[in-house]
Parts: structure tokens; sequence; C-alpha cells
């Protein structure tokens, strides 16, 4: 097998590069039957990790596998949420509403090949709303509503209320949006940060616990810090195929998209596909 693989990738001339690139980490990737993705806003990562007040957040980044130079692509919030769903900041460098863009994104790719996708708004008033703003629920936090009506159902734009008690009825990968109380975008430190922490532990814990006997996985980042740290932030993965530790290797929102898309053996969008899949952090699969 090994000289089939090895013959292969020699097959890749230049033409094939990027197709054999793409293709190729899936090899050493596992499959989570779910992930669920959390995004915080507006903290730099020495606001987070080590700090007692993101108490929750410390005890998971030490079962799980935390990286030490993971990066924002950009200022402010609604780009990088545009650029970890879709594989680039769509040109958007603000957070205007609204927009509609037609390009391939997580949802649409998964979906097309028989998987599934949803995102979870806290403080959305309805499944499938399209307005910019409602009480503490921003649009900017909701990617996949930008592609709602072209490539993306409205079915799976989702409120949080709807996050589904039997863990085994969520989607393939699920987007997890706090609303601007808990997701420490709003309020001084340390308030906002204990405040969205506790949120984390009140209404994630149960399925990280699930997760860890039901091959799923937990991927929980920032969208940028505040200014202070130079777009560094804290991002952590945390499942029962993942090798706990500190990784120093530097990723950002594309490496992240890059490591999903290859998890399911999809083609990666936008410049995602010039990220390198992190592939160091996994437990090696049991051999049969």
């Amino acid at each position: 097998m090994r000289r089939a693989l090895h013959f292969g990738l020699a097959l890749c001339g230049a033409a094939a590069a990027l197709l054999c690139a793409a293709q190729s980490p899936a090899q050493k990737l596992p499959r989570p039957d779910h992930v669920v993705i959390v995004v915080e806003e507006n903290r730099a990562y020495s606001h987070i990790v080590g700090n007692m007040a993101a108490q929750y957040i410390n005890a998971l980044a030490k079962r799980g596998a935390l990286f030490t130079q993971s990066f924002g692509v950009a200022h402010p919030s609604q780009p990088n949420y545009l650029a970890l769903f879709a594989g680039s900041t769509m040109g958007v460098n603000d957070n205007a509403c609204p927009f509609t863009f037609k390009s391939e994104n997580l949802a649409s790719l998964l979906t097309r090949a028989g998987f599934s996708f949803a995102t979870y708004s806290e403080s959305m008033p309805a499944s499938g709303f399209t307005g910019c703003v409602q009480g503490n629920y921003q649009r900017k936090h909701n990617p996949m509503v930008n592609w709602q009506g072209q490539n993306v159902a409205a079915a799976g734009n989702l409120r949080f209320v709807d996050f589904p008690a039997d863990y085994s009825k969520l989607p393939t990968v699920a987007l997890v949006v706090p609303d601007q109380m808990n997701d420490m975008h709003n309020g001084r430190e340390p308030d906002t940060i204990i405040r969205g922490d506790q949120w984390l532990k009140n209404n994630l814990d149960a399925y990280v616990r699930w997760a860890e006997n039901n091959n799923s996985l937990l991927i929980l980042t920032f969208d940028e810090d505040d200014g202070s740290e130079g777009n560094r932030i804290a991002t952590l993965f945390v499942g029962p195929m993942v090798k706990p530790g500190s990784y120093a290797r530097r990723i950002d929102h594309y490496s992240v998209l890059r490591t999903l898309t290859a998890m399911y053996g999809l083609p990666a969008p936008g410049r995602a596909a010039e990220a390198q899949a992190i592939t160091d952090v996994w437990v090696a699969a049991p051999k049969r």
C-alpha cells in the first residue's frame, strides 16, 4: 500500500499538484461524526489563555490541542467569519449588512457531498432570519445567511434554541454563534470574559463530554483580537481524536477551514486551498 501511495503521489505533475495537495492530507486526518465550531469575539490570546476569568476554556485547553500561534485574518469581525466559512473575506472590510454571495462555502460543499451543515445563532428571532440586527443578535456573525437562497438552504439557518439535546441529531458540522452578550464582545474585562466562559460551560460542556465517546469534535476559536497582539487569538480542538498539547505552528481561519474540508474529502474553497491542513494534532487511528 505504501508503494501504491508513493507511486500515486509521484504521478502528481505540475498541472495536478494542487489536486494532489488537496487530497493527501485527508489520509492523515480523522473523520468526526460531528464537529461543533464555536466562535468567540474580540479577545487577544493572552487575555484568554492563562486567564482565570476563562477557567472553563483553560480547562478545555488542557484536555485538547491548544494552538499558541493562531491568528485572525482581518479586522473587524465580519471578514473573519466569511474567511472561516468560505475561504475568502469576499472583499468585505467592515461590518456592513446585508451582503449576498454565490461562491462555494463549507455548507454548500458538505451538503453536495451528502453531509450536513447548520448554524445555531443565539437570540436570532426565527429560523431563516435574514435581518441585520435583532436585540443581541448580529447577522455579521452568521456568515451562512449571506449565501442563503443561493447555494445554502434557509433550513440550516437555525436559532440556538434549536440546538438538539440529542447530540446524535446534530449535522455533520455545526457553527454555534453566541449573541453579543455571551460571545465576550460586549462589556469590560474580566466580566465579559467570565460571562462568555460560563455560557460555554453551561451550554456546551455536555456536548464535549458526549463527544468523548461518540467520535465528535469541538473547535473553539475567536474571530479577531482586540488590536493588541497582532490578531493573535486562542484556538483549540477538543475530542477523542485529538492528541492533547500545545502546538506552535502558525494557523489561521483558512487553516481551520482547510482542515474541515480535508476531513470530509472536499475541495477547499478560496484561500483555504492554499493553506495547509492541520495534521499533527491527531491520535493515530487504531490498526485493523
